[in-house]
């Protein structure tokens, strides 16, 4: 039985001249919670849109290659949207239901109740009817996540869904991202706090423009790695890996 959920051969990505992804080649299997790190600009979300086709490569290939398209969820990075916008939170999270018929379905009675499902489990329940505007920081990457969850994929694509987010919040995706593993699903995780790195995940993806690592936390996570992936900033990696230094 194959256990690759996910494929990348020579995968190369530039933005004009600037190289953002360079040769990397890596396969990575099914039902782990995978995070990626590695600093600013080390490619990080390009090659999470790489991989649903959002961004063209120069050269190689990435993709799900046993996973339909509808199968998989991206969760984007919350400043990626209008919240004025006059649509309410209910709204947005049935959004995720469209895939299963397409986007000018009508949606029935099913459809509501497994959106107000992912909002309680996304401990939004209570705002279903609120303006996207209205909600914090926190509450908007849980609506995110909410929407993503109302899709009922087998992958979910979440770039940085800690960032800006209260404590609260942060333990409530955590919850959720346990769950899902637990239920068999793969999760890519686009994560910056090194201090929760070993927590959290339990497989990793280290970039910095090239592929430095990628496998079984317990075996990746080195200072070795961290050293080549952060190395250039050393002011910067110094900070990062205080905490991550301690425990290894």
């Amino acid at each position: 039985m194959n256990n690759t959920i996910l494929e990348a051969t020579g995968l190369t990505v530039t933005y004009g001249k600037l190289s953002v992804l360079w040769d990397i080649t890596l396969k990575s299997p099914k039902g782990k919670l995978i995070g990626i790190i590695g600093p600013n600009g080390a490619g990080k979300s390009t090659f999470l849109k790489s991989s649903l086709g959002l961004v063209k490569p120069l050269s190689g290939t990435i993709c799900f290659p046993h996973t339909p398209r509808n199968k998989i969820a991206y969760v984007p990075q919350k400043d990626t949207v209008d919240w004025d916008f006059p649509i309410s939170v209910l709204d947005v999270v049935l959004m995720g239901r469209y895939g299963k018929g397409g986007f000018f379905m009508r949606t029935n009675k099913a459809d509501k109740e497994a959106c107000l499902f992912a909002l309680e489990q996304c401990g939004l329940q209570d705002l279903a009817n609120r303006q996207i505007g209205q909600l914090s920081g926190g509450q908007k990457q849980r609506l995110f996540i909410a929407r993503a969850l109302a899709m009922d994929p087998d992958v979910f694509l979440m770039d940085e869904p800690f960032a800006g987010v209260d404590i609260s919040s942060e333990e409530v995706i955590v919850q959720i991202m346990k769950k899902l593993k637990e239920d068999k699903k793969t999760l890519f995780v686009v994560h910056h706090d090194l201090s929760s790195v070993e927590s959290y995940f339990d497989y990793l993806i280290m970039l910095s423009t090239r592929l430095v690592s990628s496998g079984p936390i317990n075996e990746v996570f080195t200072k070795e790695n961290l050293t080549k992936t952060y190395g250039k900033n050393q002011a910067l990696f110094e900070e990062l890996t205080k905490k991550s230094f301690e425990n290894l």
